[in-house]
């Protein structure tokens, strides 16, 4: 079966593995040959990118017609209010494209990792964290997002990708897993569990209730 390879790509690392003059690249972080990333996720966001070496396995992951749903926890400036939050969930118009509808809730401050470097905090302006669940991926689209609903994105760590999730791995760790074509989601059932012949059985985090989420790692609250 194909190799899918779960990374926690720490912040400042580029999506790409040839040399770049100001950034380290993934080769920093996945010294294995012949894979490449399933999707991407921007330089100066954190958490979980795929990767494979099976042609087929990225396309299916990869291509915005699976719709696999992408959970990012997203730290905002400012105090949201509920008609910010509707707004993300309606969907927001960036100008060259209208965003489909998200999943928005508040959350309790995860206990991540310290990000390097810190976050830049205003001591004057309060901040909180948000899961955003949607099932695109354009450029910069979630930080655009909280941008346009008055929220400016301190700090983007994306969880989940589908049935793929960090569980626990540290900024720079990797997990491999078999998985089977036959087993991903389908159109229109994309964030559910694969079936009995899938490796990884776990799901995306649940947008259900007030309480926060359920990884763990080192609690750090400013950074």
């Amino acid at each position: 079966m194909p190799q899918l390879i779960l990374l926690n790509k720490p912040y400042g690392v580029i999506c790409q593995f040839s040399d770049h003059p100001t950034h380290p690249t993934l080769k920093s972080c996945v010294p294995l040959p012949g894979v490449y990333p399933a999707g991407r996720l921007d330089t100066d966001s954190e958490g979980l990118l795929l990767l494979t070496g099976d042609g087929t396995l990225q396309h299916r992951i990869a291509d915005p017609r699976w719709k696999l749903p992408k959970t990012y926890w997203v730290q905002v400036e400012g105090e949201p209010k509920e008609e910010q939050l509707e707004k993300l969930r309606q969907g927001v118009d960036l100008g060259d494209f209208i965003t489909q509808p998200a999943q928005v809730r508040r959350i309790e401050t995860p206990e991540l990792w310290p990000r390097n470097p810190p976050v830049r905090f205003r001591k004057t302006v309060p901040d909180c964290w948000l899961e955003i669940i949607i099932s695109e991926g354009k450029n910069r689209q979630v930080r655009r997002m909280t941008a346009k609903a008055g929220l400016p994105t301190l700090r983007l760590v994306r969880v989940a990708i589908g049935p793929w999730r960090l569980d626990g791995l540290q900024p720079g760790e990797m997990r491999q897993l078999e998985v089977s074509l036959q087993d991903l989601p389908r159109p229109g059932a994309a964030g559910r569990k694969p079936g009995a012949g899938a490796s990884d059985r776990s799901q995306a985090p649940a947008a259900k209730g007030g309480k926060g989420p359920t990884f763990r790692f080192a609690r750090n609250r400013k950074d």
